[in-house]
């Protein structure tokens, strides 16, 4: 466990930074000390490099946490994009290193702008942050929260943990249960509502999400209690299977 002092030392990103993406429920770990000081775990630490991936792809913030909260988000591609960006970038750097010294050598050289050029680098970041965007549910995502405020966004988190408190109330009944399967449709009606349109394999891939482990199974199960990730999972596949 580190504390933000030591995050932002290890990250090279600013304590004011992480703050930051504490507040729009970006980076949120909810981990204490005794004394009320936030604690970031491995988890925390994976989540922040994937931030800082998709800031190299040039994605906003708004967009990144769209991406790393959805059940189809594909580490091993961000991986690859996120490679090649960096031998783009080396290449770039190379040249302008070769261009610097040659300058040294001879004294002078012609007025030549090229090697200044970013192009293919911006070209690729771009097609990148498209691969993304190109799912109708992200899109909508994107149109649903882009004129959100803070506040607003940080109204709908508080809203959909208090979801999952209502499963955690419920846990001494069976996922199949109807009050159970009501508060999944309640679940299911609250994504449509605000963030995009929920098909109930999506609703399914979410389910494996919530109980997946890390910080997101974590925060679910101290809003609820321990096993309330895993409790709304198999409520979701119950709802999913019924065909309600």
């Amino acid at each position: 466990m580190r504390t933000i002092k030591e995050v932002s030392r290890l990250a090279g990103v600013s304590i004011r930074t992480l703050h930051y993406y504490d507040s729009i429920g970006l980076l949120s770990p909810e981990k204490e000390t005794e004394s009320g000081y936030r604690l970031y775990d491995d988890t925390d630490l994976e989540r922040l490099q994937q931030i800082l991936l998709f800031r190299e792809l040039q994605f906003p913030l708004k967009e990144i946490k769209g991406i790393l909260d959805s059940p189809g988000f594909d580490k091993k591609k961000a991986l690859e994009q996120q490679i090649k960006l960096l031998e783009l970038k080396k290449e770039h750097l190379e040249n302008l290193i070769d261009f610097a010294r040659g300058i040294i050598m001879i004294g002078v050289r012609p007025l030549e702008f090229s090697v200044f050029d970013t192009k293919k680098i911006d070209e690729y970041a771009k097609a990148a942050k498209e691969s993304y965007g190109k799912t109708k549910e992200y899109q909508e995502f994107v149109e649903k929260s882009k004129n959100r405020s803070k506040e607003e966004e940080a109204a709908i988190s508080a809203k959909m943990m208090g979801i999952f408190i209502g499963f955690g109330k419920l846990m001494d009944k069976k996922p199949s249960d109807s009050a159970v399967q009501e508060q999944v449709k309640y679940l299911h009606k609250f994504i449509n509502e605000n963030f995009y349109a929920c098909s109930k394999e999506i609703l399914s891939n979410l389910g494996k999400m919530y109980a997946g482990g890390g910080s997101m199974t974590e925060n679910i199960d101290k809003a609820g209690g321990e096993g309330t990730a895993e409790f709304t999972s198999q409520a979701i596949e119950a709802y999913v299977s019924s065909g309600l």
